[in-house]
């Protein structure tokens, strides 16, 4: 710490900083705001306080907290910002006379770098932002900061040079926000009013790409505030020095046309008149040419409009005629809707009206039969009825059941005959095709003569000399060898952990086909008993059921006729396919380790 005589509250806040909390330090340092503020302070008062704050390590501290994450800090963007606030009063009116160097060439470049950092950071988070409330908090936030940078350069004119340079700012620049862009125009404004050498002691690549971006805002946009901070800095650098001048004549060949176009008439005539007259001052010899191209343009522009036009002029009645039949399909698709909806419910009505009349009739047959016939003879009666009943519903059922099979045995009939026709007229060309076909008599092979076999010997020796056969070492061999057998370890336990899965997966499959058998045949709630709930709250029970199932089915087909197992036509309604019966076995699920 310095020896002279420092300020208390410098000094005060200094010991608080040091025996703080790290996450406390930001909205200590708060307070230099209060001290740098203080309206009981002159001129050479508040250079004394900035130095005791820079001795003390004080504006160091703010510095870093600008480095760490912002929504981490007590009091989160809005702390940061007035820290950016407080780091560049601290170091605007201050003179550095012991270490300078570390103070201009270290210090305050790394400040400018921070400021922009945190100036990106609030630039996309004011992106983000979806409420109004947090949208304008963000972007007065993100004032405050550059405020901060132009206030500091401002007091370090040098420092203009190492704004232009840093990629944050030209990344700050790059944007299609219409606030946060008019205000990194501002800044641009301020750097080339308060030192407009800086401009020209960038290199090329960041000059081209700041021209650049001033340029796409005057072409992209229609906003009259963004139109006019891009032209009033077009201006001013056109201002500087004549080769600027040439730069923007020869590099953006069409600008004087989109002024002209897009931005008369905006707010702004003065300063684009200005920028106007500079730029064709520069290029008189080509107005003509300008001329040209902007009724060219106009008529192009004139022709494609009235394309454009006829061509939705044309698809209009097509559209409306799409439009009308898509209305009234969805219209029929309602009414039919609803008309089915009615149907429905009155065939419910009509439905559940006919079952009443039926059990009234039905009830009032009883009681009639019960008046005539003897009380010894209700019994047998009763009984009879049931079972005529019985036999009614038997016989339409049977009915209904052979109608269902004979529909299902008529298709495939009709595609075996198919089949069977198919294969016979296939047969039967097959069979022509042979009959016609010559048998080519057995020929023996020509042998070589001895010029042939010298010939070809002479061109296998050739071809040898030509490709000579690679040698490998034994060092070679054995690295290949040693590669084929860790590959071959490697495919072995592949294969052994696929093996493991499919076994797996098979598993649960006839687990999965159990259980859906199961519940296929469980019966309604109103009959279920114990012994139903126990089937599925055991895992022992169904597969039992099943193999029970499975066996039945295979003694069944074991005690099957030789003649019903020699193919589909000779089968019965009632039999069971080998295919069906393979299935019934493999669907039976046998317990594993999960």
């Amino acid at each position: 710490f310095p020896m002279a005589a420092a300020d208390p509250q410098v000094l005060a806040l200094a010991a608080q900083v040091t025996e703080s909390r790290e996450q406390d330090i930001p909205l200590l340092l708060l307070k230099l705001k209060g001290i740098l503020s203080s309206p009981s302070l002159g001129c050479e008062e508040s250079k004394k306080i900035k130095q005791d704050i820079y001795d003390y390590g004080l504006t160091q501290y703010c510095l870093l907290v600008l480095k760490q994450d912002h929504s981490g800090l007590q009091g989160g963007w809005a702390t940061a910002a007035q820290l950016a606030e407080i780091l560049s009063h601290c170091c605007v009116g201050l003179e550095m006379k012991e270490d300078p160097e570390e103070f201009y060439k270290k210090f305050l470049p790394s400040a400018i770098d921070n400021l922009l950092v945190l100036g990106k950071r609030l630039q996309a988070q004011f992106i983000r932002a979806i409420k109004d409330k947090e949208k304008q908090d963000f972007l007065h936030w993100f004032q405050t900061v550059t405020d901060a940078i132009c206030w500091l350069f401002g007091g370090h004119v040098q420092l203009a040079a190492c704004v232009l340079q840093n990629d944050r700012f030209l990344q700050l620049l790059i944007t299609d926000d219409v606030e946060t862009a008019i205000i990194m125009m501002s800044v641009l404004h301020n750097i080339l009013r308060i030192n407009s050498s800086a401009f020209l002691q960038v290199d090329k690549k960041t000059l081209h790409s700041v021209l650049d971006e001033l340029v796409y805002k005057l072409s992209s946009t229609t906003n009259p505030a963004v139109g006019s901070a891009a032209t009033k800095l077009l201006l001013l650098v056109a201002k500087l020095c004549k080769q600027l001048v040439q730069l923007l004549t020869a590099r953006y060949k069409g600008l004087k046309g989109l002024l002209n176009k897009r931005w008369i008439g905006k707010g702004f005539d003065g300063d684009l008149n200005q920028l106007l007259d500079v730029l064709y001052l520069e290029q008189t010899n080509g107005k003509g040419e300008m001329q040209k191209q902007h009724q060219a343009a106009c008529i192009i522009q004139a022709m494609w409009r009235g394309f454009q036009t006829r061509k939705r002029l044309k698809k209009l009645p097509q559209a409306v005629i799409t439009l009308q039949r898509s209305f009234r399909a969805k219209r029929e698709q309602e009414l039919q809707r609803l008309t089915k909806q009615k149907e429905d419910e009155a065939l419910k009505l009509q439905m559940q009206l006919q079952r009443q009349r039926a059990m009234r009739l039905f009830h009032e047959r009883q009681l009639a039969l019960l008046e005539r016939v003897h009380a010894s003879q209700v019994n047998k009666y009763m009984e009879e009825m049931e079972a005529k009943s019985a036999l009614t519903i038997q016989r339409f059922w049977r009915g209904y059941r052979a109608r269902i099979i004979f529909h299902q045995q008529k298709q495939s009939l009709k595609e075996y005959k198919a089949a069977v026709i198919i294969q016979r007229a296939a047969c039967k060309f097959l069979e022509k095709r042979r009959r016609r076909r010559p048998l080519s008599p057995w020929k023996e092979p020509k042998s070589l003569t001895d010029e042939q076999r010298l010939a070809l010997q002479q061109k296998v020796d050739d071809y040898i000399k030509l490709h000579p056969a690679s040698q490998m070492s034994e060092e070679r061999s054995k690295e290949l060898h040693i590669q084929a057998q860790e590959k071959l370890a490697q495919f072995l336990l592949r294969s052994r952990l696929d093996q493991r899965a499919v076994q797996r997966r098979e598993a649960l499959l006839a687990q999965v086909n159990t259980d859906v058998g199961l519940l296929m045949n469980a019966p309604g709630l109103a009959e279920t008993t114990e012994k139903d709930l126990g089937v599925f709250m055991s895992r022992s029970i169904p597969v039992a059921t099943k193999a029970r199932q499975s066996h039945n089915t295979m003694l069944k087909y074991t005690r099957w006729p030789t003649w019903k197992k020699l193919g589909d036509e000779f089968m019965e309604d009632d039999v069971i396919p080998d295919d069906a019966l393979n299935t019934e076995l493999e669907t039976l699920f046998i317990g594993g380790r999960k």
